[in-house]
């Protein structure tokens, strides 16, 4: 059980009621939108006449941007709007108080520069509106003066529509009235007088004083805790049309399908950074991070929509066909319905101001490249992360360690990394060890290493109150935590009890934190540890909604500003540590529970406490491809539920799918049986061990596929329609997948299940049975009859494909390993391929082009590697083992050529059944040119 030593009564009752019971999420502890008085006030407000005018005679254009004020005709309050064309096909957005009673807060760090922009155009002017000219493909801006509306247009066709339901809403700072005393009124009163003068020619006009006040303006109240709210009412909302669309992806982190639903009669997708205890599936609910960004897309477009604030954030969706029956809809299509869908969007944040960045695509690969050039792409992780991590909370001592470690070796099941939890430091104090359970890390760590496998250890951003504890009397002394309303140091309760909580947001802090991790300062860290950040949304056990109070302050600002941003924060300073602690030349691996857009720059996510039940395991494959669609490609689920115990088919099951997903650990809570993959029998033993040594096998076309992820912003796992955008069977599907564009896999998530029915897209193309290597055509549905070893997955015709047959007991022991090439035909007799290799873990691909590119490219019965990276500087001792060719016809003899001007002709076994050649050792390196011929 768990050690409370040292806990306070109210973290053992918290405790008590959290591990008590069904395990199952409290709802009661986490708002809806009617609880949150901005969500409630804003959703009030329906679709009709904005009281918003755009104010003509104040424009102005510059060769960067248009600026423009805004009036509000209720309360005559000026807001500024700025419009810019940047390059890449994207339009950016800002609206703000012209003249606001202080700053408000605008979201940094996230864009990785100052977008480029390129030259607005005007096209027209007259007092109803101004056009502008977005240069690409007759694209123009429209500005509609009375009520204010912006058109983004594409020839005659409307792409993207802002505020034209009239649901712009702009809290503006204010001073309250409703107070007894105000010392600082009049002075105040000057101030707020002068922000609201009339500029540019208006008639004069004044701030109406008879605003109401509404409960939850001033301050507000859930459960016992109550916000303070300093600055007052402060919510934005701006509301989006999608003519022509009916499907929307993205915002994540919910627990719900890959396809959005509409809003309409529920609550509002919410984005706001949680700790969830074993949330629900199918739920708009809050989770753990926060991407404030959404995927339109239909057989004719794909663009995207990133709205960039940091605030509790609330995303309604709504549907002009939402709700119809199939017999509804072919009753439209049979009467000829005249109605265009249409997408209705409208976000809804607590503070800030509108930022929105819309990327118009016109492609999926289009929005991937847009987004990545705003908030940079993911980072490269070192090859070995990629492999099968075991995790547990907690290992319980360094024999513990010793002996999970020997099982894999005794069970011949391949592992790179085994994880430590918090019952490994000395008490919950973060960068320590427990002297009794670990009294000699580096001996650990070292035996590790001599099997060239790893340690994750935790490294949680909640630092215990306690005056013998070196890293809380530093950041006491600097002044680095976060303060609480009144100036003093905010403290909640977390697992060591009382605690309190580095500001993040302070770069000086950020700075000091990674200073941490050098191998002085972490004692008993070596080279082969990493780390996990948890609990980092922030979680406090005793705070609203399990986190922090929002009038907590980050400096000057509060964390009601900046709330989802901690997190990205938290991993960025100790992914710099682990960068540092190398002197800049190893690449850092940090697993990370909270985060936000520019997230995926340091590192992996997964999705959090799940639980043992079949619906979780469905769920991690919607909630994987969310994130990749907004740039985290590095996503997992804890392998057989974190929470319950699974059953031994729903544990097999899951190692099946996790073996095909980015991120693959297993995971397990302190008070579930042990799940070592040896302990549940011989038979289910051979089952984990086939799964997790086909991810082993596939690693360099994993490896392959994150480095274009790291130079595109392509994820690594996407939905069918990515690759199939005009096939509208694929626009729903999220129970299977494509890794790349080449590998498609359908797991099997059913208990029980004797089949599955795949659709393989694609009309004239083929796909290959990766296991059996049976042909079959695309466009169609397919059922797979499935036993207990089945993981249907499929390679297309037309693709090169590297393995690794030869399975070792880590992933850096299979470092010089030879590769074999699967060569799948197209119809046309054509596949087409690369291969990648580099070192594996430093910064040196990047920094000396060291690095193997090569185009695998099978064309006139000619197979050939070529170089894609003439400039880059590296070896390796690797080569071409085996070449295996699907959908391939008999050669009467097969040469191989080499640069040297050698031929040679090579064995090979023809399978006539399954058309299948296997070209036996070529034996020529993997990283020079050569060419096969087959005559």
């Amino acid at each position: 059980m768990m050690d409370v030593h040292g806990m306070g009564p109210l973290l053992v009752l918290w405790l008590a009621v959290c591990l008590s019971g069904t395990w199952a999420v409290d709802r009661g502890n986490f708002k809806t939108c009617d609880q949150s008085a901005f969500c409630k006030r804003q959703r009030a407000l329906k679709p009709g006449q904005s009281p918003y005018r755009a104010l003509l005679e104040t424009l102005e254009l510059t060769n960067t941007k248009l600026t423009l004020q805004l009036i509000n005709d209720n309360n005559k309050v000026r807001l500024l709007l700025e419009l810019y064309r940047l390059q890449g096909n994207m339009t950016r957005v800002k609206i703000n108080e012209l003249k606001p009673l202080k700053p408000r807060f605008e979201v940094p760090d996230v864009l990785i520069n100052d977008p480029p922009t390129e030259p607005l155009s005007l096209l027209s002017q007259d007092e109803n509106g101004v056009v502008l000219s977005l240069g690409a493909d007759s694209q123009r801006l429209i500005v509609s003066a009375k009520p204010f509306r912006l058109d983004i247009m594409e020839g005659r066709e409307v792409l993207l529509s802002l505020n034209s339901r009239g649901l712009l809403a702009f809290e503006h700072l204010r001073i309250r009235k409703d107070t007894q005393v105000d010392p600082e009124g009049t002075e105040k009163k000057e101030e707020t007088d002068a922000a609201n003068e009339p500029a540019g020619g208006e008639e004069e006009e004044t701030v109406k004083e008879d605003e109401k006040v509404e409960d939850g303006m001033w301050e507000e109240t859930f459960k016992s805790h109550k916000d303070s709210k300093p600055n007052g009412p402060s919510s934005i909302s701006l509301d989006f049309s999608l003519p022509g669309v009916e499907n929307v992806y993205g915002i994540p982190e919910h627990a719900d399908s890959l396809k959005l639903k509409t809003t309409d009669g529920g609550d509002p997708y919410r984005l706001f950074n949680l700790d969830v205890f074993q949330y629900e599936v199918f739920n708009p609910m809050a989770l753990y991070g926060a991407i404030p960004v959404m995927l339109s897309h239909s057989a004719q477009r794909t663009m995207g929509i990133f709205w960039l604030n940091a605030a509790e954030t609330w995303v309604d969706i709504s549907s002009n066909t939402a709700g119809k029956t199939v017999f509804g809809q072919m009753l439209d299509y049979v009467q000829g319905s005249s109605e265009t869908p249409q997408t209705d969007v409208r976000w809804i944040s607590e503070s800030g101001i509108i930022d929105v960045f819309i990327m118009l695509g016109p492609t999926p690969t289009d929005v991937f490249s847009q987004y990545a050039s705003l908030t940079g792409t993911q980072a490269f992780p070192p090859l070995s992360s990629l492999a099968y991590h075991q995790c547990r909370w907690n290992y319980n001592d360094q024999e513990d360690v010793a002996a999970v470690d020997q099982g894999f070796d005794e069970h011949d099941i391949p592992y790179d990394f085994i994880w430590l939890d918090i019952e490994h430091t000395d008490g919950k104090r973060y960068f320590t060890w427990d002297p009794h359970k670990f009294p000699q890390p580096k001996d650990m760590l070292q035996g590790l290493v001599d099997k060239r496998r790893k340690m994750v250890t935790i490294v949680d951003p909640h630092i215990k109150v306690d005056s013998n504890y070196k890293i809380h009397n530093e950041i006491r002394s600097k002044g680095f935590y976060v303060k609480n309303k009144d100036g003093g140091d905010y403290e909640g309760w977390c697992w060591p009890g009382n605690s309190g909580y580095p500001d993040f947001t302070n770069p000086e802090m950020r700075a000091w934190w990674a200073s941490m991790f050098a191998y002085d300062q972490y004692e008993g860290s070596m080279e082969n540890m990493y780390t996990w950040n948890d609990m980092n949304e922030p979680s406090v056990f005793n705070g609203p909604e399990v986190t922090m109070h929002k009038d907590a302050l980050h400096g000057k600002w509060e964390n009601r500003d900046l709330h989802n941003l901690y997190g990205l924060y938290v991993q960025r300073a100790t992914a710099e540590g682990l960068i540092e602690r190398s002197g800049g030349v190893e690449r850092p691996f940090v697993l990370t529970r909270a985060f936000f857009a520019g997230s995926q720059r340091y590192g992996a996510v997964w999705t959090g406490d799940n639980a043992a039940e079949w619906d979780h395991l469905k769920i991690s494959i919607p909630m994987c491809l969310s994130l990749g669609l907004v740039g985290v490609s590095f996503c997992g689920a804890d392998v057989g539920g974190f929470f319950k115990s699974p059953s031994t088919e729903l544990l097999v099951r899951w190692y099946q799918t996790g073996a095909y997903q980015p991120f693959f650990r297993a995971h397990a809570h302190l008070d579930t049986p042990r799940r070592e993959p040896w302990l549940f029998g011989p038979e289910n033993t051979a089952l984990i061990r086939e799964a997790v040594r086909q991810r082993y096998a596939l690693l360099p076309y994993w490896y392959q596929l994150f480095y274009h992820a790291h130079h595109t912003g392509q994820p690594v796992m996407r939905p069918l329609w990515v690759e199939y955008p005009q096939d509208t069977a694929t626009f729903s599907m999220d129970d299977q997948f494509l890794l790349g564009k080449d590998l498609l896999v359908h797991p099997v998530t059913e208990e029980g299940a004797r089949g599955v029915t795949a659709y393989l897209p694609g009309k004239g193309e083929v796909w290959f049975d990766v296991h059996t290597f049976q042909k079959h055509n695309g466009a169609q549905n397919l059922y797979i009859p499935v036993t207990m070893s089945s993981i249907p997955v499929f390679q297309r015709g037309g693709s090169i494909i590297p393995r690794k047959a030869r399975v070792r007991r880590s992933s850096s022991c299979m470092e010089h390993d030879p590769y074999t090439l699967f060569v799948a035909l197209s119809p046309k007799r054509f596949a087409q391929g690369e291969l990648y290799i580099d070192d594996g873990h430093t910064f040196n691909f990047d920094k000396q082009k060291q690095f193997i590119h090569r185009r695998l490219s099978f064309a006139n019965n000619a197979l050939s590697s070529r170089n894609l990276a003439p400039g880059s500087q590296f070896t390796t001792p690797s080569w071409i083992e085996k070449i295996v060719i699907l959908g391939a016809s008999k050669p009467s003899k097969v040469t191989l050529k080499t640069p040297d001007g050698k031929e040679s002709l090579l064995e090979f076994e023809f399978d006539a059944s399954m058309s299948v050649l296997t070209l036996r050792k070529p034996g020529v390196n993997a990283g020079v040119d050569w060419t096969v011929v087959l005559q």
